[in-house]
């Protein structure tokens, strides 16, 4: 019963799934990291078919852009029949903001929070090693990881269609930088893992 002593938190019964998977493939590539980086791999193709509805419906955004420019143009005065011509644009042209929104992002979610427990709970990952980190479970040390991680996001928003307002799309410049420093705290394991993610994102975004 001593494996009732690990506290995934209240996560626990997709932390202790993505535990056993994670253990299953370790046997086989004997190497933490490359064991994160396919689990991740296994997590977007869980996932793939919501990305997909939600890129395609991104990429007819950016292709509206122009009429959204006209309309922003002509009805900037008035904000409700601006609203109301932009829904019929949407519905003349088949798109629904909604799977461009926040729902694909936020279901990957638990499993980052899953595999958040996973990587400090298990001892198994405590002094793991992959290339020049020493420490799966601990911080990257020269903060490479963050990095990578804030020029992945500069690189979706490249991908994404551009924000109707000026000063929002500024402002979105700066969540690239809060990440980096928000992840530079957090293990290592984890970053791979978001990095990862982030990079298998952009690349199905540029494809669709």
């Amino acid at each position: 019963g001593l494996e009732l002593t690990v506290d995934y938190g209240w996560l626990w019964f997709l932390s202790s799934i993505m535990f056993d998977i994670m253990r299953f493939l370790q046997a086989y590539l004997n190497n933490w990291g490359a064991t994160i980086i396919v689990t991740t791999i296994l997590i977007k193709l869980l996932f793939y078919k919501m990305s997909e509805s939600s890129f395609k419906t991104m990429a007819q955004q950016r292709r509206l852009k122009p009429k959204m420019d006209a309309i922003n143009a002509e009805l900037k005065d008035q904000p409700e029949k601006k609203q109301q011509a932009i829904l019929e644009l949407y519905q003349k042209e088949g798109i629904n903001p909604l799977r461009s929104g926040c729902l694909p992002s936020l279901l990957p979610l638990p499993f980052f929070i899953a595999l958040y427990y996973v990587l400090i709970e298990s001892v198994q990952l405590r002094h793991a090693s992959f290339f020049w980190i020493p420490d799966l479970s601990a911080q990257d040390p020269f903060y490479i990881l963050p990095l990578l991680m804030a020029l992945s996001m500069l690189m979706q928003q490249r991908l994404s269609p551009p924000q109707e307002d000026p000063a929002q799309e500024k402002a979105m410049l700066i969540m690239p930088v809060m990440m980096c420093l928000m992840f530079a705290q957090f293990p290592a394991g984890l970053v791979l893992y978001s990095v990862t993610n982030q990079m298998l994102s952009n690349l199905q975004q540029f494809y669709v």
